[in-house]
């Protein structure tokens, strides 16, 4: 029996440094290619939902302008149809981002190692970022950030059209305003007055737009490695801090000398 199968049958003892061998190499690309398929899958149903979006804001803007006695109330409902596919979507691209952490983890830290022409040699560190996903799974994005993602790749731009069809709708359809009450009456719904309309929303667009700037910002400003998958490790920052300093002291050492 070798020194390597006395690490490992030894539950007490430190694991090797790496896992390497043809077993390993075949059953992490069968994972990876398991990993890519997910994410696909999950990748089509987030499309599923912005194609139901697409389509209900065709019907309600079709509605809407289909004559002059017609209400602009069908864009104000295609709206609040729109936030529940949101809701949905995000929902889904947070999923969908599970999928993808774990894919582009094995691309980091397994081929692109053998990519380099360093081997195929997989660290055990007693808890990796993929070990402990797929002991324990979460959520890699948070539900407000993956919304203003969605706002900012697909529904930002719905709900601009929206915004700016609703605005033709009480302006110019079937003809133009010529005073701010004429205007302000169009835009009664129902039991609701034009000015609480207009106003609501207007507070709604002030709403997603303040949503999908401030995740951005987030995303932006944050310059970690891998800020969209990796959660940050005070025992792992700590120990690279500690790593960088005893590093530079050395420095300082030799050149002193």
């Amino acid at each position: 029996m070798t020194e390597f199968d006395n690490d490992m049958a030894d539950p007490d003892g430190d694991p090797p440094e790496a896992i390497c061998g043809s077993k390993e190499v075949g059953a992490l690309a069968h994972l990876y290619r398991a990993e890519v398929y997910r994410s696909t899958v999950w990748r089509q149903r987030l499309d599923q939902t912005t194609n139901w979006a697409v389509i209900s804001t065709g019907i309600g803007l079709s509605v809407s302008f289909a004559s002059a006695q017609a209400s602009p109330f069908p864009i104000v409902l295609v709206g609040a149809l729109c936030i529940v596919f949101l809701t949905l979507e995000s929902r889904r691209y947070r999923f969908f981002y599970v999928w993808r952490f774990r894919a582009r983890v094995l691309e980091i830290a397994f081929y692109v190692p053998m990519l380099r022409g360093e081997g195929a040699r997989i660290p055990l560190d007693r808890g990796t970022a993929l070990s402990d996903d797929y002991e324990k799974p979460q959520y890699r994005i948070s539900m407000i950030r993956a919304i203003g993602r969605r706002l900012r790749r697909n529904y930002g731009w719905l709900f601009a059209i929206l915004g700016a069809a609703y605005f033709a709708k009480i302006a110019i359809h079937p003809t133009d305003v010529e005073t701010w009450s004429q205007f302000i009456r169009r835009a009664h719904i129902g039991p609701i007055p034009g000015l609480v309309a207009i106003g609501g929303g207007l507070t709604f667009h002030a709403i997603w737009i303040g949503i999908a700037v401030k995740t951005w910002l987030d995303e932006r400003y944050d310059k970690s490695k891998m800020a969209d998958f990796l959660k940050s490790r005070q025992d792992v920052n700590t120990n690279a801090n500690t790593l960088d300093r005893e590093e530079a002291h050395t420095k300082m050492d030799i050149l002193g000398r």
